[in-house]
């Protein structure tokens, strides 16, 4: 109970839990088709030789909603070299409430509706934003629990393009 009270606090204030994993505990990204707003199917196979930023979040989510403009700056700059944002989104009101929120603000990188088995599959993740970096090999190379910046993101990313 004092774990989840501490992670609630971090979240609450914007702080971040970074976690770059080392090669031996690097895992396999857990595959998914899901669907966007237009019933385009994003499956997370069909994407390897690129570097996919796989971020689960909510429109009910500050720190969630910070964090969104500097994903949008990233994927401008990065799309070309062979970036992929996908975010999951984990609203209760499915389209209903993500469609206006992704309009309104703008979101250029693809946005599909996710839940419980999707979170579970992704190792039980309980707190959003949570942001997993996979190589261009489909390999979970970091986990990142928290708002995460343009700066954050982008010495992930570099790296691996």
């Amino acid at each position: 109970m004092k774990r989840i009270l501490i992670l609630l606090l971090i979240l609450a204030l914007g702080i971040s839990v970074d976690g770059q994993l080392s090669a031996q505990s690097k895992q396999k990204a857990p595959n998914f088709a899901l669907n966007s707003a237009d019933w385009k199917t994003y499956e997370l196979s069909k994407m390897k030789g690129k570097v996919v930023v796989v971020n689960f979040w909510a429109t009910w989510c500050s720190p969630c909603r910070k964090e969104i403009p500097d994903f949008i700056e990233s994927y401008n700059t990065y799309k070309g070299k062979g970036l992929e944002i996908i975010g999951i989104a984990l609203d209760q009101g499915g389209w209903e409430d993500v469609t206006p929120f992704v309009k309104q603000n703008k979101i250029n990188y693809q946005i599909v509706l996710g839940g419980a088995k999707e979170a579970s599959d992704y190792g039980d993740v309980a707190l959003i934003p949570t942001t997993f970096i996979i190589d261009k090999n489909g390999f979970i190379v970091d986990r990142h629990v928290g708002v995460m910046t343009k700066a954050q993101l982008e010495s992930k990313i570099k790296p691996l393009l």
